[in-house]
C-alpha cells in the first residue's frame, strides 16, 4: 500500500507586494499557531511555495521577516483600538461593549501573542504606533463618561490599563484558565465589565 505525500504548495510567479502579503499572511499564522520559534524563513517558504532565497530578497533575514510581522500586526491592533474609540464615541453602548471592543483587539489576529513577543523580545519601540490609539481610547472614555476630575489621564488611564492588561491575559492563556475552572467563554469579559463602573464610580461626573 502506497502513502500519498500532501503536495507542496505550487510555485507561481508572483509581485513583490504579493509575495510579501502572502508571507505575512503565512507568518502570522505561524506565530498563531506555533508562537515565536515557529516564524522562520524555511517554514514561510514552504508554506507559500517560494524559495529561501526568495524571502531572504524580500525581507533581508528571518529578523527583517519578524519585524516586517511585527509592524503590520501592531498596525491590525491599533486600527482596532482605532475602531473602539470610534464606537465608543458614537454608541450608547453598556460597559461591556466597550470591554469587547479592547478584548477582541487583543484576541483577533493573534495581537495577545505579538505583545508578549514585542515585550520579552525587548525591543518596545515596534508598539509605539499603538500608543497613539491607546492615547485616543483615554480621551474617548473621558468624553464619553463626563468625568469631572484633576487627572483626566491618570484615573482614566487606570481604567484602559485595567481593560487592557484583562484583555492581554484572556487572549493568552484565558481559554486554560477557563476550562480550568468551568467558566465560559466571555466570562472575562464580563467580570471586567462588571468591574469597570464600581472603578468609575469613584469619580464625580462633570455637570
Amino acid at each position: 500500500m502506497s502513502i500519498t505525500k500532501p503536495e507542496k504548495p505550487r510555485r507561481r510567479r508572483r509581485s513583490p507586494e504579493e509575495a510579501r502579503r502572502e508571507a505575512l499572511a503565512s507568518a502570522r499564522t505561524l506565530l498563531i499557531s506555533g508562537g515565536p520559534n515557529a516564524v522562520t524563513l524555511a517554514a514561510v517558504a514552504a508554506e507559500i511555495g517560494v524559495t529561501h532565497a526568495n524571502l531572504i530578497h524580500h525581507f533581508g533575514s528571518a529578523a527583517g521577516l519578524q519585524s516586517a510581522l511585527m509592524g503590520s500586526m501592531v498596525a491590525d491592533l491599533s486600527d482596532a483600538l482605532d475602531a473602539a474609540v470610534a464606537r465608543l464615541r458614537t454608541d450608547e453602548g453598556a460597559p461591556l461593549e466597550l470591554i469587547n471592543a479592547v478584548f477582541d483587539a487583543f484576541a483577533a489576529g493573534g495581537a495577545g501573542r505579538l505583545a508578549a513577543w514585542i515585550a520579552l523580545s525587548g525591543d518596545l519601540s515596534h508598539l509605539e504606533p499603538v500608543r497613539e490609539a491607546v492615547q485616543a481610547l483615554v480621551v474617548a472614555i473621558q468624553e464619553k463618561l463626563g468625568l469631572n476630575v484633576d487627572n483626566p489621564d491618570e484615573t482614566i488611564g487606570s481604567a484602559v490599563l485595567f481593560i487592557a492588561l484583562g484583555a492581554f491575559g484572556d487572549a493568552l492563556i484565558g481559554a486554560p484558565l477557563r476550562e480550568m475552572l468551568g467558566q465560559s467563554e466571555d466570562a472575562s469579559r464580563r467580570v471586567t465589565a462588571s468591574l469597570l463602573p464600581a472603578f468609575l464610580a469613584m469619580h464625580p461626573r462633570a455637570d
